[in-house]
């Protein structure tokens, strides 16, 4: 499961990214709902849409999950226990105070929302106490941002290629950032919660 060894402190980070395309509904149906009730971390989510997608996504997530899951809003302050999914045709950035922004700018990666725009506005806010989570996709969206993740010497975890639907975008970030963990889906909801509270070791 873990690529180096690293005992993890409660307390140690702050907030969640979470990046994930092609599959992604699956993906995310079976980590939320595993999340704790107290779980103490936000969670700020991209997934790769239509721009006429309706809200179906994170009204879903949230009648399954045991912590808040709503559709991010431009100005809104980042909150513990909340997940917080970016809307369709908007990036989602955070910003120094900690508050969220919306961004109708072009296109990274030929998508909007980025996961790359998301990962690397929250890396200079968060810094180390950020953790990065690239799930099933079937692009490259997301490796430079969990790279600048890892620059800030934040967590860079990965869905495990065998356990992804579209495997393309767990490959893309295995290949070029030095991750900490690869595991698998079905483990992954558990594994973020042991990192929250303090109870993973290696």
């Amino acid at each position: 499961m873990s690529k180096r060894q690293k005992t993890i402190a409660s307390g140690q980070y702050q907030a969640v990214v979470m990046g994930v395309s092609a599959g992604g509904l699956l993906a995310l149906s079976k980590i939320l709902p595993e999340l704790d009730a107290d779980y103490p971390l936000p969670v700020l989510i991209v997934q790769h849409m239509r721009p006429d997608s309706d809200g179906f996504l994170w009204q879903h997530l949230d009648k399954l999950s045991r912590v808040i899951v709503k559709e991010a809003e431009d100005k809104e302050a980042i909150q513990p226990k909340t997940v917080y999914i970016a809307p369709p045709n908007y990036h989602l950035l955070v910003e120094p105070n900690r508050t969220l922004a919306l961004s109708a700018e072009e296109r990274v990666n030929y998508s909007r929302p980025s996961i790359d725009v998301l990962f690397e506005t929250a890396a200079e806010v968060y810094q180390q106490g950020l953790i990065g989570v690239i799930l099933t996709g079937a692009n490259s969206d997301g490796t430079m941002g969990l790279k600048k993740i890892k620059h800030y010497a934040g967590l860079a975890i990965v869905q495990s290629p065998d356990s992804a639907e579209y495997d393309i975008m767990p490959c893309s970030a295995i290949a070029s950032v030095a991750v900490d963990h690869i595991v698998p889906l079905a483990k992954l909801g558990h594994f973020l919660n042991a990192i929250a509270f303090g109870s993973l070791h290696g």
